[in-house]
């Protein structure tokens, strides 16, 4: 590419962009570079995924959160590959420039890198996924290693990582005192290991600016503070479809009430043979 078409092409906004073609890891390293925050949802079927493609989200996660707000478990531990990957090849089909991160559930890769590997590749080839996520600092650096030299991008994740809520105790804020220096330690170890992007969840907003600041590719917070690269909410807490959302997911809509009263009224309707009129019937 030309250097100047290349200059126009790291000068586009990530956010809201029209230039034709996905969203790739270089777009997020030239945002960081401009100093630009961009928005990141969760997307789990391929119309929710289209509209906020054409709401200009550059990325998208299908997270293993789907084990909360789809499938109806109480953790993110019992989702599997298989659960995953259609969900994700759903996304893929409803999209056009979004970046499609997959997240690599719980078990997938904890094992091995190897497994790690196994594990990514199906999302790749089966779902088109654009990149994977996984949980962990230091001790999955090797993984990412390995995914990152067979061509496959790697987002990070730490913090509060949903699939050790056991260990923790429950969901709790992390990176206090001490801990902050090693959730550092493990950012800059995702970063030499090659991520291109680091999620931070639940941990004081001085620790995500810090962490923003020592890294030179893409924080994203999700209940770290304004300092963050980017910033992710699963979707349905952000339309306040969801119950018990946490602290930090801010609610921009009431998509839950808008549902119930159109359910509440087509019941009503049926209910007094008020629908089906002329207008919807068949002749």
């Amino acid at each position: 590419m030309p250097s100047s078409q290349a200059s126009r092409a790291n000068a586009e906004p990530l956010y809201g962009g029209r230039r034709p073609g996905r969203v790739t890891v270089r777009d997020l390293a030239a945002a960081k570079a401009r100093g630009e925050k961009w928005p990141m949802l969760t997307a789990y079927d391929a119309l929710t995924a289209g509209i906020f493609d054409e709401a200009g989200i550059p990325v998208l996660l299908v997270g293993d959160s789907a084990g909360n707000v789809v499938f109806g478990y109480d953790t993110t531990i019992p989702v599997t590959v298989d659960d995953l990957i259609p969900l994700t090849a759903a996304v893929v089909r409803g999209t056009r420039r979004a970046m499609v991160v997959a997240d690599l559930p719980f078990g997938s890769y904890q094992g091995s890198p190897a497994a790690g590997l196994q594990a990514a590749v199906r999302f790749m080839k089966e779902a088109g996924a654009h990149a994977v996520k996984l949980e962990g600092g230091l001790r999955v650096a090797h993984h990412v290693e390995e995914l990152v030299a067979a061509g496959i991008p790697v987002m990070g994740h730490l913090g509060l990582t949903p699939q050790s809520v056991y260990a923790f105790g429950g969901f709790r804020v992390q990176g206090r005192g001490e801990d902050g220096e090693r959730l550092l330690r493990d950012a800059k170890a995702l970063e030499a290991a090659g991520a291109f992007a680091v999620v931070l969840e639940g941990i004081p907003a001085a620790l995500g600016t810090r962490i923003t600041e020592a890294l030179h590719v893409p924080t994203i917070g999700i209940g770290a503070g304004p300092g963050c690269d980017a910033q992710v909410l699963v979707w349905q807490d952000m339309a306040g479809l969801s119950s018990g959302a946490p602290k930090f997911a801010k609610r921009y809509a009431d998509v839950a009430s808008v549902l119930r009263t159109a359910a509440t009224e087509f019941a009503a309707d049926v209910a007094a043979g008020a629908f089906p009129t002329e207008e919807y019937s068949y002749q």
